[in-house]
Parts: structure tokens; C-alpha cells; sequence
């Protein structure tokens, strides 16, 4: 079985993976501090609630764009399951994939793996919902050709909320209404609305300067508030990431 860990700056995620089933996912959040014994007294006892045997796990893969996490997350596997783990961005990982331009997050390149493995020959914008928004394009032969970065719709409240006197903190959800009757139905729409304004916006614009159809899905924690929202999102696929370090860990190993 495959250890499979994606560290973002919101959570870090877990799944263990048979063969190509996935027989267990978990999110804790994000912490540069948390040791390799925390990660450990947590991630085992939910592999017990789950019938998970941690002594089946032979190998292990990690993704982080937190650099803080990525030593007791390594240390994690070699202590507790016994296996090196293979660490993106290392010159042993194999992504089989074309990544044109630079700067690519771990997370992104593992987006573009699961999209053209699970569409493939197919040109596709990924929007991921995390901590920040981000759209990657991934052409017909599956290769990594950019994108863009947005600020997440949990940042964009903290920074209204944070800048204002009088405004409270809110819990992103659907309004009812476009014209808010009440401050929270303001903040609300404003959030909402505006986010789907952006995310028609930015898609539209991408697909007009690359010139050809392309589907368009979506992943991430916060995927589902915009569920049914907007046309331009075809499908919701919130295994996508996962998908996409199952597959670099099978090119890197065969």
C-alpha cells in the first residue's frame, strides 16, 4: 500500500492507497511545528478506526509547498511505516509530464498529473480551491502550461474583515439573493457572486487566448460551495490531487 501526503497551507492531506483504490483519506491542519511523533499518535489511530493496517504500507510520497512540514512528514514515514518516502521536486521523481514555464507548485504538477490521467488527450483548466485559487492549463498531451493565481476566498474575507471596523467574520455559503437586505447578506453576496464573477472571468479569458474548447474542473476543500453556482464548472473531482501523486509514484518506480 501507498502512504500518499499532500502538504498545502491550509491542511496537510493523507490517503493510503491499494493498488489503485484509495481505502482512506484524512485533512489535518497545516503546522510547520507538528513533530513526526504528533503526526504519528493522530494518523495511526485513524488508520485503526478504517481497518488499516499501517505494517501493509511498503512505500510513501510526498508533496508540500510548506517547506517547514516536509522534515517530520519525511521523518513520519521512515519512523512510523519504516519506507523513504519519494519527495516532489527531488531529481529521482519522474512526473512524465511537460512543464512549461517555472515555479510550478507541487500540488499544481500533481493537479496536471491526475487531469491528463484521468481525461486524457483532453485540454483542460483545473480550478483548485485552497488557500489560494488557482486555474492550471493543461494542454492535449497532458503538459503543465500555467495558469493563475488568485487570492483565496477565505484570505479575501480575513482581509475585509481584518481592514473594517464593523464587519463580521462569515462562513462562505450561498445567499438566497443577490441584493443583500442585512450587512452578513451583503458580505455574503459580495463573497459569493464575486467569486463566481472571477472564476467566469478568469476562465473565459483563458479559454479565448488558448483558442480551442477545453473542460473545466474543479478540486479543493472549498469545490463544493460552488456546486451547481456556475455553467463553467463541468465537473467536481476532489480526488484529483491524490490521483495525480499515484500516478508520479507509479512513473518514478517502474
Amino acid at each position: 500500500m501507498l502512504l500518499a501526503i499532500n502538504a498545502n497551507n491550509t491542511n496537510v492531506k493523507f490517503g493510503v492507497i491499494d493498488g489503485d483504490r484509495i481505502v482512506g483519506e484524512w485533512r489535518q491542519h497545516t503546522s510547520g511545528m507538528r513533530t513526526a511523533d504528533e503526526h504519528a499518535v493522530w494518523l495511526l489511530q485513524l488508520m485503526q478506526i478504517e481497518g488499516i493496517d499501517p505494517k501493509g504500507i511498503d512505500a510513501a510520497i510526498i508533496a508540500s509547498v510548506v517547506p517547514q512540514a516536509t522534515f517530520n512528514l519525511r521523518r513520519l514515514c521512515t519512523r512510523y511505516f519504516n519506507t523513504e518516502p519519494m519527495v516532489l521536486g527531488e531529481p529521482n521523481v519522474k512526473y512524465g509530464i511537460q512543464i512549461k514555464g517555472q515555479g510550478a507548485g507541487a500540488d499544481r504538477i500533481c493537479n496536471t498529473v491526475g487531469a491528463s490521467v484521468l481525461y486524457p488527450n483532453i485540454p483542460m483548466i483545473v480550478v483548485d480551491f485552497g488557500t489560494a485559487t488557482t486555474f492550471d492549463v493543461v494542454d492535449e498531451e497532458g503538459s503543465y502550461c500555467g495558469g493563475v493565481i488568485a487570492p483565496g476566498i477565505n484570505l479575501s474575507i480575513e482581509a475585509l474583515v481584518n481592514a473594517t471596523a464593523l464587519l463580521p467574520r462569515i462562513v462562505v455559503e450561498k445567499p438566497k439573493t443577490v441584493i443583500g437586505t442585512t450587512t452578513i447578506a451583503c458580505m455574503h453576496s459580495g463573497v459569493f457572486w464575486g467569486y463566481v464573477g472571477l472564476i467566469e472571468g478568469i476562465v473565459a479569458r483563458i479559454r479565448e487566448e488558448f483558442g480551442r474548447p477545453m473542460k473545466v474542473i474543479s478540486t479543493g476543500g472549498l469545490a463544493p460551495v460552488f456546486d451547481g453556482a456556475t455553467a463553467v464548472i463541468e465537473q467536481i473531482v476532489p480526488d484529483i490531487t491524490v490521483r495525480g501523486l499515484i500516478e508520479i509514484h507509479r512513473r518514478s518506480t517502474k
